[in-house]
């Protein structure tokens, strides 16, 4: 039996509109996002139903091992997946070590002695090439890190659309220039996340990601000693909490001494950071400009999830997945890297 041409495009068009209508996050758009003939495919929760159905779970036995043996590494996951998402998109350009043809994001003024948790991701990476070889991105398993370390410190689950590919590109300048800094004041902050199609409830819910974590004694120096350059401390801070931090924190010398961003539960994923900014104890000045910065709408959204933490974790959920969603690359564009340091 054989079809006509004309058939054999009816029952693609047919295939493709079920499988279309069965995952609607899964786009056939014909002049859609480039790459090869404008196919363009959505993200979406079951894309490795049938190829890695195993994929979460080894993400998350290796997490548990990892975090058990120190619970800081929730957060170091957490900050790797936004490191990523904010340069080129979520496209796993993070992980590229230096190469002939890669210049690392690694070396970028943000990431620099300050990203980690490479181990853990080449860990999972490698018990999925066992399971799967060459089917799950590093994209992926940074996305599926960042959710199941947040699970396992006691924070929000959410469904987590997948289906990214892995950059064959870094961009040391991007890391430079779309990295927010920790002196950021509100409006930078607001123009940062804009620039990425997040909006303000967007920088506030992230920004509660801060609830788990150590943030180094060189992010936040300058509010103990010379906020606005006139030798003087952030008048913002609350006072024992500032010489609390000047005992972590000497004027000279130890850059690399670390402090808890939430003190009150720096290995819990809650809502005490945002009670903390109340209380003028926010750690890095742009957490604490989220309630300073005179701007009505992040000030009530701290004072919310402050009071109701089912409403920040309802928030941070959907701000993840959104966030998840910056510039994806799909379909045939980029790669599933077998080793995610390096392009295959």
């Amino acid at each position: 039996m054989s079809f006509s041409t004309a058939s054999l495009l009816v029952l693609i068009t047919c295939l493709l509109v079920t499988v279309s209508q069965s995952h609607p996050g899964f786009n056939f758009g014909w002049g859609g996002h480039g790459g090869s003939g404008g196919i363009s495919f959505g993200l979406f929760p079951e894309f490795y139903q049938f190829t890695c159905p195993q994929a979460n779970d080894i993400v998350m036995s290796v997490l548990e091992k990892a975090i058990a043996e120190e619970p800081r590494m929730a957060a170091s996951l957490l900050r790797l997946h936004f490191h990523d998402c904010f340069v080129q998109g979520c496209d796993a350009s993070v992980l590229l070590d230096d190469s002939a043809t890669i210049t690392s994001e690694k070396k970028a003024g943000p990431n620099k002695n300050s990203i980690r948790g490479f181990e853990v991701i080449d860990e999972i990476k490698s018990k999925l090439e066992e399971a799967c070889p060459q089917t799950v991105s590093c994209a992926d398993i940074l996305a599926l890190a960042a959710r199941g370390s947040t699970v396992l410190s006691g924070g929000p689950n959410w469904e987590l659309p997948l289906g990214r590919r892995d950059s064959k590109t870094a961009s040391l300048s991007g890391s430079n220039t779309n990295i927010p800094p920790p002196n950021a004041t509100l409006a930078n902050l607001v123009t940062f996340f804009k620039r990425q199609g997040l909006d303000e409830i967007d920088l506030v819910a992230l920004s509660g990601g801060h609830t788990i974590g150590m943030a180094r004694c060189v992010t936040f120096k300058q509010r103990l000693y010379n906020q606005n350059g006139n030798n003087q401390p952030d008048e913002t801070l609350e006072k024992s909490y500032y010489f609390g931090l000047k005992s972590v924190c000497p004027k000279s010398g130890g850059d690399n001494n670390i402090s808890p961003l939430d003190f009150g539960s720096p290995a819990k994923f809650d809502n005490t950071y945002f009670k903390l900014i109340l209380w003028g104890k926010g750690l890095l000045f742009s957490d604490q400009v989220l309630l300073t910065g005179n701007e009505k709408n992040s000030m009530e959204l701290v004072k919310s999830y402050a009071e109701d933490e089912d409403f920040f974790f309802e928030q941070f959920a959907k701000s993840m997945i959104k966030m998840g969603n910056i510039k994806p690359l799909r379909g045939f564009n980029g790669e599933v890297r077998k080793n995610c340091r390096r392009v295959n």
